[in-house]
């Protein structure tokens, strides 16, 4: 991703504090009572004649922000309805093609099914922090982790958003300790890859700063790992040569480490090329980072691959704690 900072999300961060507090329906009510209240009944009102210059300003500012208010209420609206409605516009489908058997995420399947608190850190660069997503409840952690926790409503599901802007397997093998091995989780979803194409740094050398990294997770618990490769996007495509073999490479990675890997540049190819929808629809217009319906078809596929793998641990499905292929494709 590009060294851009997700100047979208700082702006989100710092709208109006009612922006922010109006996220539930449950807060709406305080709102339009003070609304209510500031309204004075009409044996109340006080004639023209007799309003002083101090309670007409006090009057102009109190509509002032009741305007404010109604507008960050519509606002609001308008988010959940983006969310709740991106997949009847644009269904996310699973990839035409290919196999489409299920991998095995042991560990954090396991602790779902027992019902045990589960901690997934997502690990990785802008992609992951969410530029380009209109509001940080639309990156793909905080969508993934509403699926999970729709699904498993009694479950204690933390999803960690580790995504640093510009980063790539050399900045966050600095960080790796710290943000993950410490934390000590169940799933590592590590998206990786895309800035070292654009930085024109050696996959090679790139795939063994994720393999030292892959050997030191499993080393300090076992937890379960995903990588995530390059986005399929005009941007990544002008360097198809090194994507391409970047690609390879981690796959090769994953294979070797017995670890999961989420094709998302096949993925998203497969979007374009197969189910024939425009680049701009999940593409914004940097030409390098996913819009809202990116990341929630993204995370989709991430979740339902996390579910059937809890659903087969249920079933009592022998599953290799030392096979964790994970391909929805």
């Amino acid at each position: 991703m590009s060294s851009l900072r997700p100047f979208c999300l700082t702006a989100w961060l710092a709208a109006p504090a009612a922006v922010l507090v109006l996220l539930t329906p449950v807060s709406l009510a305080p709102v339009q009572a003070q609304a209510t209240q500031a309204t004075p009944a009409p044996q109340q009102a006080a004639s023209p004649a007799s309003t002083s210059p101090s309670q007409t300003t006090v009057a102009a500012t109190s509509h002032e922000q009741r305007g404010v208010t109604a507008r960050a209420i519509d606002k609001v609206k308008q988010v959940a309805k983006s969310a709740g409605d991106i997949f009847s516009r644009v269904p996310c489908l699973t990839p035409k093609g290919g196999s489409k058997t299920m991998g095995s995420l042991p560990h954090v399947a396991g602790k779902l099914a027992a019902g045990k608190p589960v901690v997934i850190v997502a690990f990785g660069s802008s992609s992951t922090a969410g530029y380009g997503a209109s509001s940080p409840d639309f990156n793909y952690p905080n969508r993934l982790a509403a699926q999970l926790r729709r699904q498993y409503p009694t479950a204690d599901i933390t999803v960690i958003n580790a995504g640093v802007g510009g980063e790539d397997a050399p900045e966050m093998m600095k960080r790796l300790q710290k943000e993950v091995i410490d934390v000590h989780p169940d799933l590592v979803i590590w998206q990786v890859g895309t800035n070292a194409v654009l930085r024109n740094l050696d996959p090679g050398d790139t795939a063994k700063m994720v393999e030292d990294g892959i050997s030191r997770i499993q080393a300090a618990g076992g937890a379960d790992i995903v990588l995530v490769d390059p986005q399929y996007s005009p941007a990544v495509n002008q360097r198809k040569e090194s994507a391409g073999k970047m690609v390879q490479l981690l796959g090769k990675v994953a294979e070797l480490r017995h670890v999961g890997i989420f094709p998302r540049f096949e993925v998203m190819r497969d979007w374009h090329e197969n189910q024939s929808i425009p680049v701009e629809s999940f593409v914004i217009a940097d030409g390098l980072h996913m819009n809202d319906w990116g990341y929630a078809c993204f995370a989709q596929l991430l979740g339902d691959d996390i579910i059937r793998s809890v659903g087969q641990i249920k079933l009592g499905v022998n599953v290799p704690a030392d096979v964790r292929t994970y391909r929805p494709m």
